[in-house]
């Protein structure tokens, strides 16, 4: 009887890691071995977080993606990764390493060498750059800034709902990071997007997204055309940055499931 294959959950920026619970329990019923992890500094609960941000703060993309890589070293056998906005980009890097067997990124951040910024991302991630000494603090979402950047598809309860829910501070190191990224031959934003050998990937999409923009994921998929390996996209053309916590999550989370089976997975090392 062979042992069930590891899933394991990466949130971005804004959201507590426990806002996966929902698609852990439906992963665990079809199956699979389940985890989501924090960030480095992540405290276990949205409480503490939001008491403890200086915990958060100056965490940046190298240091989340050693994070993660530790934690899959420490697996017998090499897990499914699902990430969502930053967590998307961190397994992709992963991914790219040939430490996952296969990844679902969800309105992945911008890795280097895509180049659109429409200006809904900008005005999405305007409460980070607009003081430099950010990149060194954790910033908070006001309720009205998590509407633009996450719940723009949503009703105004619903998302209000949500931000009380799930929202913690977040770094902002990652995303001046990511915005030098074009500039750096030596950024961590940088994705081995040229590995044949990975496992497979699938790239998903809220078409009403205001902090990734689908053009932003089309262009990511773009920088895959010399690789081989399996990369595949999804649109979800009424959805916004929300879709892995709002109440239609379980259409998105299914697809992924859909997806997966389809895969010939090599979970081997």
């Amino acid at each position: 009887m062979t042992s069930p294959i590891p899933v394991l959950f990466i949130h971005g920026l804004w959201l507590h890691s426990t806002s996966w619970q929902p698609w852990t329990d439906l992963f665990r019923k079809e199956g699979y071995a389940p985890s989501a992890p924090g960030w480095p500094g992540d405290p276990d609960t949205v409480e503490e977080a939001r008491a403890n941000p200086e915990s958060i703060a100056d965490h940046g993309i190298d240091d989340v993606v050693e994070h993660y890589a530790a934690i899959i070293r420490g697996m017998e056998t090499l897990p499914i990764l699902v990430g969502h906005s930053f967590g998307g980009m961190i397994a992709q890097k992963l991914l790219g390493q040939d430490l996952a067997a296969a990844a679902v990124a969800i309105d992945a951040a911008q890795i280097k060498g895509v180049l659109p910024l429409p200006l809904s991302a900008l005005r999405a991630t305007l409460p980070v750059f607009k003081n430099p000494a950010n990149r060194h603090r954790a910033v908070s979402l006001t309720v009205e800034q998590f509407r633009f950047a996450f719940g723009n598809a949503l009703t105004e309860e619903e998302s209000d709902a949500l931000y009380e829910q799930w929202t913690i501070p977040a770094p902002g190191k990652p995303l001046f990071e990511a915005a030098a990224a074009n500039f750096d031959p030596h950024s961590p934003a940088k994705v081995d997007t040229a590995n044949s050998g990975r496992g497979p990937m699938l790239l998903m999409s809220g078409g009403k997204d205001h902090t990734v923009p689908q053009s932003v994921t089309l262009a990511t998929l773009k920088q895959y055309r010399h690789s081989e390996a399996v990369t595949d996209f999804m649109a979800f053309p009424d959805r916004g940055h929300s879709l892995t916590i709002d109440g239609g999550w379980r259409e998105v989370a299914d697809a992924a499931l859909a997806w997966l089976r389809r895969q010939n997975l090599e979970t081997s090392r």
